[in-house]
């Protein structure tokens, strides 16, 4: 828009009648802060809903319902090893069950019932299938036959196929269906919890982990203070004086031994238990440490989400007052060069924004400055175009760059 009124002098007639570049700019500048404003009002509360919604989806597709795979009146294989036959149902209870079993290519097994219902078990590697008044047919495939010392071929041997078949009131088959699955797993589904919370949810979330963590470290400081023998005696005379003062009896203090009290043999035991002490307890200062250090990476996480929806709003404001400036200084209009620039400065926007999120996500820096980063590198930038096509002045300076030149050839 900028790049057209300069481009027809239209920038300069609306100068010379006295207004200013920030007084041309006012209404648009009114228009993009709403854009701003809504932008942050559906990232703060469109999608987190959405993304809700879509991996709630995700994992609805993950865990389809087994009877969506079973179609009455046809065979279904779409797991693998079974050839499954209903004759109607809806749901998950069908009638005139019929299931072929081709796991083991040694044995030909069918089940049969008049009805039965079909459920997975929670963990989703398996279905039951819960029959009522069927049967099991099972056929081995033929055998080689057996021959009596003197050589002769028993009888009924012969190409025989061993079989057998029972009949059931209820039972319940199950079928591994741990390959019918998405590639996908739950924890990649909802690893990214902080884009499903609002700022508002954010921050509660934060402030209950924080307090859940300052709670398990407290619990952790008195339970390691505790496998210590001194601290085993201080409380027991605590509680000594406690009783003491309580029952009005007289309870004699219990001492602390000294290592110097002991017997030659004695500390030489003590002494041997102290390595694996040692390192049971630096086993138990690096698995806390570790569980910190996980609860800080996920605080971590929420905190570049709560920062995004500000910075990426905020973003939008400041790309405009590059991109309106920068139309009036090259004074070109239309798709062709505005298009590039554009282009350019939304390369140099995500380069930077990635730049800083990837820093934030590897705690190298403050998620503040991770995501605010792309920002605070183009204001300046927009500040100096601003002033550059406010005061109808080049961006760059021919003649001061011209004697930096100079100047450095010399020293050269």
């Amino acid at each position: 828009t900028f790049g057209n009124l300069a481009e027809h002098n239209e920038l300069t007639a609306l100068k010379s009648s006295g207004l200013s570049l920030y007084r041309i700019m006012r209404p648009l500048t009114g228009v993009v802060i709403f854009i701003a404003l809504a932008t942050f009002y559906f990232s703060n509360y469109v999608i987190p809903v959405a993304t809700l919604k879509w991996h709630s989806l995700i994992y609805d597709i993950q865990n389809t319902k087994i009877s969506t795979l079973i179609t009455p009146g046809v065979y279904s294989d779409k797991i693998d090893g079974y050839a499954i036959k209903v004759d109607k149902g809806t749901d998950d209870h069908f009638k005139g069950i019929l299931i072929h079993v081709h796991t083991d290519p040694t044995k030909i097994k069918t089940v049969r019932a008049k009805e039965g219902r079909i459920f997975k078990s929670v963990n989703g590697k398996y279905i039951f299938f819960k029959l009522q008044d069927g049967y099991v047919a099972e056929e081995l495939s033929p055998q080689a036959p057996s021959f009596k010392p003197n050589g002769e071929i028993l009888t009924n041997s012969s190409n025989s196929h061993p079989a057998r078949r029972y009949s059931f009131k209820n039972a319940t088959y199950k079928i591994n269906i741990s390959g019918f699955k998405l590639a996908r797993t739950d924890e990649e589904l909802f690893k990214n919890q902080h884009e499903m919370l609002n700022v508002f949810q954010i921050t509660e979330v934060v402030d209950s982990i924080q307090k859940q963590a300052n709670k398990i470290m407290e619990n952790f400081v008195v339970s390691m203070k505790m496998d210590h023998p001194y601290y085993q005696a201080l409380a027991f005379k605590i509680d000594t004086v406690k009783v003491s003062a309580n029952t009005q009896q007289i309870i004699p203090e219990k001492g602390i031994i000294r290592l110097g009290q002991l017997t030659k043999q004695e500390r030489l035991a003590a002494l041997a238990t102290l390595p694996p002490n040692l390192r049971r307890i630096n086993q138990n200062l690096q698995g806390q440490a570790d569980y910190i250090k996980v609860l800080d990476q996920d605080i971590n996480l929420y905190y570049i989400g709560f920062h995004r929806k500000f910075a990426l709003s905020f973003a939008i404001i400041v790309l405009f007052f590059i991109g309106a400036p920068l139309g009036a200084i090259v004074r070109k209009g239309g798709f062709g060069t505005p298009l590039v620039l554009a282009v350019l400065l939304f390369m140099l926007y995500f380069v930077l924004i990635t730049t800083g999120q990837s820093l934030a996500t590897e705690q190298v820096v403050n998620p503040f400055w991770g995501m605010w980063f792309a920002t605070l590198i183009l204001s300046p930038i927009a500040v100096i175009l601003m002033r550059a096509a406010a005061n109808d002045r080049q961006i760059f300076n021919k003649e001061l760059i011209s004697k930096f030149t100079e100047l450095f050839r010399r020293k050269k």
